[in-house]
């Protein structure tokens, strides 16, 4: 059986899952019940396959390992997943966020990655493995970032207060830029012997980073004008499909980021193009049709991270260190969203759950399951043992990425919930300063004297 075929068969089957879990609970969120699901159906073929049961495990792995996750993902539904994520981003919601989601973004990132890395380093020596603190960055760099698709698929299905919701999906669509674009430095130096430096990381970050927010821009204006010029409904909705393939595709050979691009054209298409340049009917059905997509390419995802553990190859050290992983990257995200959210409270006030929402609610997902797998086998050893930095590496993001989503997908409702009973209307406001409480004073004396 060929790619294509293993496919349809891992799609019909997370449908199918996600079919099941509507039928026998609707508290459970589908893409928790894929993944919790493929989890245990991986643990079952290699027990099986240990006790000598049979050896369906084999088979098993030679199929995930065919369909090459890393490409499938960074390089295939990530464009899809992306766009439909940012076609539901409201702009003036997202310009009321714009310097907390830049700030968490930027350097939330970056000072989660470099805590993580100590912490590992300092973890694996205890244990007595000799883990290099470059491959600690690696780790730090690609477990930083939310994942964007784990995020949406969670956070937006229990509609939490506006503003926060739009802090948490906002900065899980943009961070992952930044966080893969220190991810792809470290990885440079780690495995090519190059040395980085300043003008080589600043014109990465501009190539990349920046690159794609233009071209992103030049995508959803080029899309704008197509859809703008016809009034058939169908033709409408098909040409947001040339986004998310040919200008995925084509952002990526550029070498700039595809997923920033998505995210871009994905919140022009949806806010500019939604009211200008659609016709009436395409509105109703824009987002009827991009959440179907997103539905179905989430559960073939999910099912496929509950999979990957096939491709695991655990030892005692790795374990240990995969249990101490999870809360060191609770712990490092809480500090580095900490720091800047103190600051900001000083201007604005704030839902008084946000700092934990925004913690427990990171999830990690895909993206950096992607990454993980993507760095080469068998390049690094660690010290004299026959353990590869590759499979240590692995294990790590494994356990923080189903622990995101098993543990705390499962559990972050109840704070959603909790968030929910502050008023509305003091969730998030600007300190009054003199001059708006002399105007409210004005306001209030004109409408009484009326």
């Amino acid at each position: 059986m060929g790619i294509y075929t293993y496919i349809c068969m891992l799609s019909a089957l997370s449908i199918l899952i996600g079919f099941i879990t509507h039928k026998v609970s609707h508290r459970i969120q589908s893409t928790i019940a894929i993944s919790a699901a493929a989890m245990v159906g991986s643990l079952f073929l290699l027990i099986s396959g240990k006790l000598g049961w049979f050896s369906i495990e084999n088979i098993a792995s030679g199929i995930m390992q065919q369909i090459d996750f890393k490409s499938f993902l960074l390089n295939g539904i990530l464009g899809f997943l992306l766009f439909a994520g940012a076609l539901g981003i409201k702009l003036p919601v997202l310009k009321d966020q714009k310097w907390e989601i830049t700030v968490f973004a930027l350097f939330s990132t970056l000072a989660s990655t470099f805590l993580i890395a100590v912490l590992i380093y300092l973890c694996a020596q205890l244990i007595g493995l000799q883990l290099g603190f470059i491959y600690c960055l690696l780790f730090g760099s690609l477990i930083s970032p939310t994942d964007p698709i784990a995020v949406l698929a969670i956070i937006k299905n229990l509609r939490a207060p506006k503003r926060l919701s739009m802090q948490v999906e906002g900065e899980s669509l943009f961070n992952d830029g930044v966080g893969l674009v220190i991810f792809i430095t470290i990885f440079t130096v780690a495995f090519s012997g190059v040395e980085p430096t300043i003008g080589g990381i600043l014109e990465l970050f501009v190539h990349e980073a920046v690159g794609g927010i233009i071209f992103g821009f030049l995508l959803g204006f080029a899309a704008h004008l197509l859809i703008s010029s016809t009034d058939d409904g169908s033709m409408e909705i098909l040409l947001t499909l040339t986004i998310p393939t040919a200008g995925f595709i084509l952002a990526n050979s550029l070498g700039v980021s595809g997923a920033l691009a998505m995210v871009v054209s994905g919140i022009m298409v949806g806010n500019w193009t939604r009211t200008k340049g659609f016709s009436e009917q395409s509105q109703r059905y824009l987002d009827h049709f991009w959440e179907m997509i997103d539905h179905f390419l989430n559960s073939l995802l999910f099912l496929l991270i509950g999979l990957a553990l096939l491709l695991i190859n655990v030892s005692w050290q790795s374990f240990i260190l995969m249990l101490l992983a999870i809360p060191i990257c609770l712990a490092s995200r809480y500090i580095s969203l900490l720091i800047p959210y103190t600051v900001f409270s000083r201007f604005r006030t704030y839902n008084p759950y946000t700092l934990k929402i925004m913690t427990w609610g990171g999830l990690r997902g895909g993206l950096a399951l992607a990454m993980a797998l993507s760095i080469p086998a068998q390049t690094a050893m660690i010290g004299e043992s026959s353990l590869d930095v590759r499979d240590v590496i692995l294990v790590l993001t494994y356990a923080v990425v189903m622990f995101s989503i098993l543990v705390q997908g499962m559990t972050i409702e109840k704070m959603i919930q909790k968030a929910k009973t502050v008023d509305p209307n003091k969730e998030e406001y600007l300190r009054p300063t003199a001059e708006t409480k002399a105007r409210k004073n004005d306001d209030l004396n004109a409408y009484l004297s009326k």
